[in-house]
């Protein structure tokens, strides 16, 4: 049995649908009316990481776990590995993020996630640390400004970033659940190519078969609409994050899909040609 969790997420939930395509999947989510993972070999146990009895009820008869946890706050990381021990989970898989293994890379968001790695590590669970590079989903964001007024607004239009589709991460997050001999190691993963946001635009357009026109935020204007959404610490790292990404560093492409699934990346065309319907309709 393995454990999923961050099932409503981009790719918690397609780990689940991949999983469950295979055999028994278990799932704890807050909200399980969120779910689209169903059938038969689907076991959903309600609760949240801070609900002890719940996360001990899901970890009880587990060989493998898939951590998802994304509070700046909370222990969770803690939480579960030590659940996990507990309950002799033999392997636990962790969504973690590439910046972490970069020197140069010391915003909010991945001092934590550094921090969350060292939990795990502690915990004395075998571990394997699955860190992708940027969501090619994160340009669902987009979405209202192209279906409004065919814009897209974004910080640093020509700044590469090799991003992935968060259907290739989970690829490489089954095969390391279900496969031997990843346990102690740590896989960057990033799609076939480096693209900036103006190439991206390009592309969503020849897609939708409709003129798109690119307009760079200014530095001010992104972080009003980040802070907006965010806590100041997490709206202050995604814009380090950025200013990184503008210098070349996020623009390094990994073999891993190829190396663990057996098939190429897929480009940020075919993400976007597979998620046309998410720019069209409201």
């Amino acid at each position: 049995m393995i454990l999923v969790t961050g099932a409503t997420g981009a790719v918690g939930r397609e780990v689940a649908v991949l999983l469950a395509a295979a055999g028994p999947v278990r799932i704890l989510a807050r909200r399980p009316e969120r779910l689209t993972v169903r059938g038969e070999g689907v076991e959903v146990v309600e609760g949240g990481y801070g609900d002890g009895p719940a996360l001990d009820r899901a970890l009880r008869g587990v060989d493998a776990v898939f951590l998802v946890t994304n509070s700046p706050t909370e222990p969770d990381d803690e939480r579960v590995a030590r659940a996990a021990e507990a309950a002799g989970v033999r392997h636990l898989v962790k969504l973690s993020m590439m910046a972490v293994e970069e020197p140069g890379a010391d915003d909010f968001i991945t001092r934590r996630q550094r921090q969350n790695e060292q939990a795990i590590r502690e915990s004395g669970v075998p571990w394997t640390f699955v860190r992708p590079r940027t969501f090619m989903s994160n340009t669902l964001s987009w979405a209202p400004g192209i279906r409004s007024a065919g814009v897209v607004r974004a910080l640093y239009g020509d700044a590469p970033v090799a991003c992935v589709d968060p259907r290739d991460v989970a690829a490489v997050a089954v095969a390391v659940l279900t496969g031997a001999g990843h346990e102690g190691r740590a896989y960057a993963v990033s799609g076939p190519e480096a693209i900036t946001a103006r190439e991206q635009t390009a592309q969503l357009s020849r897609v939708l078969g409709r003129p798109l026109r690119f307009e760079e935020l200014g530095l001010d204007a992104a972080r009003t609409a980040l802070l907006a959404k965010y806590p100041r610490p997490v709206a202050e790292a995604f814009l380090e994050s950025a200013e990184r990404q503008r210098t070349g560093a996020k623009a390094a492409v990994v073999p891993t899909v190829q190396e663990l699934t057996g098939r190429q990346a897929r480009s940020y065309r075919t993400w976007s040609a597979d998620h046309a319907g998410a720019f069209t309709t409201a």
